[in-house]
């Protein structure tokens, strides 16, 4: 197993209970003071919010002064069933509506109100991600997808809105070809594919994951200060 570097987190970590209509998921966050923005994550297939690559590159983010919330898209009871048939991990509908509920959690909950939102997706959780942003037209600033199966989105690709930023591995086969086709049916203005030469797909070669931290943190920063500045752009502009 490929130990990951911590960092110093500049925010206190709380363990929260986001209790959603029928399920009640587990999650992890984290608000540095001062954050314009939070990073919402949705693991990829077979994986929680223990992920050790997800942890690195969310105190990465939060090092960065970025918000983050880690958690798990399934039940202790649906993980278990997901481990021993695999199917749910593909549910992208499932995973897509978790997710919309989930920012909702975040909207009302007090100590993430007025944040700018984003979600990080990897593998596919990144495909729930775009999915849900299609569901959520104008909230979600940004998004960043970490070796994820955008294809696996479909028609939603079509209805993204929100800054997308594909990172996969040079050397991660067939997931380059899934994403450059479906960078092609985003919908979004502002998108882009960044390829990190030698990686595979889970990121475990030197220096990889962190390029990956490093690409997420600018792509976030820069696109919650721009939505941050929008507004008070457009009050210039009418005084």
């Amino acid at each position: 197993m490929v130990a990951y570097p911590g960092k110093k987190r500049t925010g206190a970590e709380h363990d929260v209970s986001i209790c959603l209509s029928k399920v009640t998921l587990r999650g992890a966050l984290c608000v540095p003071r001062g954050a314009a923005g939070i990073a919402i994550f949705a693991h990829g297939s077979g994986s929680s919010r223990l992920s050790p690559r997800n942890q690195y590159v969310a105190a990465e983010l939060q090092s960065q002064g970025v918000g983050t919330l880690l958690f798990d898209l399934l039940t202790p009871e649906e993980e278990a069933f997901d481990q021993r048939t695999g199917q749910l991990r593909f549910d992208i509908r499932l995973l897509a509506k978790r997710l919309v509920n989930v920012t909702h959690w975040v909207e009302g909950n007090s100590g993430t109100l007025g944040l700018r939102l984003g979600y990080f997706g990897a593998s596919t959780g990144a495909a729930a991600a775009l999915t849900a942003v299609a569901q959520l037209p104008g909230k979600i600033s940004a998004v960043v997808s970490r070796g994820g199966r955008p294809d696996l989105a479909g028609e939603a690709l079509g209805l993204v809105d929100a800054a997308t930023l594909l990172i996969v591995g040079g050397d991660d086969e067939p997931v380059l070809s899934w994403n450059r086709i479906a960078f092609t049916d985003l919908g979004c203005r502002d998108k882009r594919i960044e390829i990190v030469p030698g990686a595979t797909h889970l990121f475990e070669e030197e220096g990889a994951l962190a390029k990956v931290a490093e690409l997420a943190g600018m792509w976030f920063a820069s696109h919650f200060s721009a939505a941050e500045e929008a507004p008070a752009r457009k009050m210039a502009q009418e005084n």
